[in-house]
């Protein structure tokens, strides 16, 4: 049972009768930094329902390399496990923790149950469906009418507003994967930038400047 005062801050979410229901029916669950919290060809039990730390949604190609198509925030949940929940499939992305992070897992049978008899629960099913189409939209138009530079820093500026911080603790390699290009490309572009002024580097540390 998880308790009222962990799920008050979404109270503007949800009338009392959602409420009570998640604190009897869902788990706490916690993750660190780079655990899987849904993996591709997962079949899915429960839907997540983010509380603390950030979430990384990604695909994977056939040949093991991902693309980043949208992160979580407190607040949120994944409209691609809702999908596939819905549809009793099997998960089609892998969601990592992009820190510590909570989350509620509520089972798929009382996911399904809310939406078909709640109205508080239905509609944030169905803004959350909307505001990840939005966000893979905004993905689909970096990749096909932006250049790897313009991408690039909007990737860092994107992690300023998640983190709330304009310094960045990541490493060369984990933004080429989220971007789905190479190391060296990043370093390279990176360097650029930092000539241009507008980021400082450090070991797995970079600095944003303008944003």
């Amino acid at each position: 049972m998880i308790s009222k005062e962990l799920i008050q801050p979404f109270s503007y979410l949800f009338d009392e009768e959602i409420l009570k229901n998640i604190s009897k029916v869902a788990e706490l669950r916690t993750f660190k930094k780079s655990d899987i919290i849904i993996d591709i060809g997962q079949e899915l039990k429960h839907v997540p329902l983010l509380i603390k730390g950030n979430i990384k949604v990604l695909r994977e190609d056939n040949e093991g390399s991902e693309l980043l198509l949208y992160v979580l925030e407190s607040g949120d949940t994944c409209a691609m496990s809702l999908t596939c929940c819905m549809a009793k499939s099997v998960s089609k992305i892998r969601a990592i923790a992009d820190e510590d992070t909570t989350v509620i897992m509520i089972p798929i049978e009382e996911m399904r149950s809310w939406f078909d008899t709640n109205t508080s629960w239905r509609s944030f099913i169905l803004q959350s469906y909307q505001v990840r189409f939005d966000e893979m939209l905004e993905t689909i138009d970096t990749l096909a009418f932006m250049k790897m530079d313009e991408r690039l820093f909007k990737y860092l500026t994107d992690k300023v507003k998640l983190s709330a911080s304009t310094d960045l603790e990541i490493t060369h390699q984990e933004i080429a994967e989220d971007l789905h290009t190479s190391r060296v490309v990043v370093s390279r572009l990176l360097k650029q930038l930092e000539k241009q002024e507008r980021i400082t580097l450090g070991r797995n540390k970079i600095h944003v400047i303008d944003f």
